[in-house]
């Protein structure tokens, strides 16, 4: 509930520092007083729209401060944590507006954004005006406010669980599609391409070895007689070899008469045999090397200029033929495959289909059947608020073709004040004094169930009599045993029922020509005083001192009486009456 107000420079008022009470409060006071200004405050610490002319002339600046205490788990404090804020303790809301129109906001002393701090105080509190946009009127509002009655939030989280898998679904099965049609607009090119490196066959490197064995080929020719000459020279007629051997064996025959003294040269002669024998053996070699077929050369250069085609063909080196050769079979099995997983998304998303409908189709069922017992027990509230031949129509439009995260149900309150009139719009069709009322009942039957946990009434008895003013007062009490309800009224019968009351009043400034705004708490006697003043006006009268006291004092005995607070506390269907 909202603890505690403090104002500083704001419009009329300096400086006010305000406690409030569990309960029904009401504020009262002359016209002009100040009650507006108190109700913009209010609107500016909740994130409303800012303004420079709000702040007291002569000032630089004003600031709102609104103290709420509220359970650890209210949904104010899971917005302020996702807002990185600390939640503990009370919620300190406070906006400061300076004369050059602009503003900061912070919670629990810490800076944020204006769309945060409206967030979380539209959790905390609302306003309900003659004039008011929000709130109860934004048809926005209305499926949540009908789920949070029928207590059908739980089945809202399905179907909004199951439209979100939905999406889901559809984006990849949307996405599996696109990658499809894509390699399926190119299989053809694909197969034919595939076919060509298969019938190819490209391998790694080889490139690079046909392009070594062509060159090799070429140059044969030129080496082939240079080769034969040499093997001719080491091997052939002209060959030293005959004659180093017929020395050699001279040598040999010899070195057994000279003991040792022939030993090098013999050793000399056979490296050099040696060295010749390799050198043939190597030339030899070289010569088988060289040696090819013509037609291999042709058949040589004819792979290489197919294997240069394919790569010029698919824009890629003649070694990376193969890997694309297996790229290609990739692709072609993908389209298989991906066939196969388009089928099996499919199937989830027709599965997923199916359990949003059903899980949306109950939804429905539960909300047309919650529109209709929410709108008996609006009725049942309309007659002593005067509005006994106005019908309250919670008008549901279903499309099954919608796939909506809440369902397929759009949800608004119509409303129709007299017989024979065209129902509309609430907001269109209902008077200011008469939209009050309706917000009222709807409030009233709602309790606490999808409610902020303070709620504010400006004038919401305006325009009508005492009885209903009465009937207004009850309504407002009875609202207040569950949340707690500050009321802005002129009505006495209203202000009676009241568990605090304060006193709105502008008083001289002492030593200066300016005019403040006050408002007090009043004490029992001094509350007397000022409902007799609203019963009586500008001269209050001993009668009016006595009538005064009598309201207060049957409205404390109906909010004493047992059976009145046991009719009030069996459940929603006896808020009615």
């Amino acid at each position: 509930m909202l603890a505690e107000l403090l104002i500083r420079d704001i419009v009329l008022i300096d400086r006010l520092d305000l406690r409030f009470p569990a309960g029904l409060s009401v504020l009262t006071g002359e016209t002009g007083a100040g009650k507006s200004i108190l109700l913009d405050a209010v609107s500016l610490a909740l994130g409303g729209r800012g303004d420079g002319a709000l702040v007291r002339q002569g000032e630089a600046r004003g600031q709102v401060t609104a103290v709420f205490d509220v359970p650890a788990d209210h949904p104010a404090r899971a917005l302020a944590r996702l807002a990185e804020i600390d939640a503990d303790g009370d919620l300190i809301l406070r906006r400061i507006q300076f004369a050059d129109g602009r503003t900061r906001a912070l919670i629990n002393d810490q800076p944020v954004s204006v769309q945060a701090l409206r967030a979380i105080g539209a959790t905390l509190v609302e306003i309900h005006g003659q004039h008011d946009d929000r709130a109860m009127v934004d048809p926005a509002t209305h499926r949540d406010i009908l789920d949070a009655y029928a207590g059908l939030q739980g089945q809202a989280r399905q179907v909004a669980d199951a439209a979100r898998r939905l999406r889901e679904l559809r984006s990849e099965v949307a996405a599996h599609e696109s990658r499809l049609d894509a390699i399926r607009r190119e299989a053809e090119y694909l197969s034919h391409a595939h076919a060509e490196l298969t019938e190819l066959d490209p391998q790694p490197g080889e490139e690079e070895s046909l392009t070594e064995r062509r060159q090799v080929m070429m140059q044969s020719e030129k080496i082939a007689a240079d080769l034969t000459g040499a093997l001719e020279t080491v091997a052939g007629s002209a060959s030293p070899v005959p004659a180093i051997s017929a020395v050699l064996r001279k040598f040999e025959r010899r070195s057994g008469q000279l003991g040792t003294l022939l030993d090098p040269s013999i050793a000399a002669l056979n490296a050099v045999l040696l060295a010749l024998d390799e050198a043939r053996t190597a030339i030899e070699e070289t010569i088988r090397a060289t040696e090819f077929d013509p037609g291999e050369l042709e058949r040589t250069e004819e792979r290489l200029f197919k294997l240069r085609a394919a790569s010029r063909k698919f824009s890629v080196p003649a070694d990376e033929l193969p890997a694309l050769r297996e790229r290609f079979a990739a692709d072609l099995a993908a389209i298989d495959a991906g066939e196969e997983e388009l089928t099996r998304l499919r199937r989830q998303l027709a599965e997923a289909d199916r359990a949003y409908a059903a899980a949306a189709q109950a939804l429905s069922e539960g909300r047309h059947a919650a529109a209709a017992a929410l709108d008996d027990a609006v009725a049942r509230e309309l007659a002593p608020l005067k509005l006994e031949r106005a019908r309250f129509i919670t008008k549901v439009e279903t499309d099954a073709s919608s796939r909506d995260s809440a369902g397929y149900d759009r949800v608004e309150f119509w409303a129709q004040t007299n017989p024979g009139t065209r129902p509309g719009p609430v907001m269109k069709v209902a008077s200011g004094g008469e939209l009050s009322r309706f917000i009222l009942a709807l409030k009233v039957v709602l309790a606490d169930r999808g409610s902020a946990p303070t709620l504010v009434f400006d004038e919401v008895d305006t325009g009508v009599g005492g009885a209903v003013s009465d009937a207004i007062g009850q309504r407002l009490a009875r609202l207040a045993e569950r949340v707690q309800v500050m009321a802005v009224t002129h009505a006495p019968q209203v202000a009676a029922r009241a568990s605090s009351h304060f006193l709105i009043v502008k008083e001289p400034v002492p030593e200066s020509e300016r005019v403040a705004t006050r408002v007090a708490a009043l004490a029992p006697t001094h509350r007397r005083e000022e409902i007799a003043r609203m019963l009586a006006g500008a001269s209050v009268t001993d009668e009016a001192r006595a009538a005064a006291h009598k309201l207060i004092e049957a409205a404390a005995a109906a909010a004493a009486s047992p059976a009145a607070g046991h009719k009030r506390r069996v459940g929603r269907p006896s808020l009615s009456g």
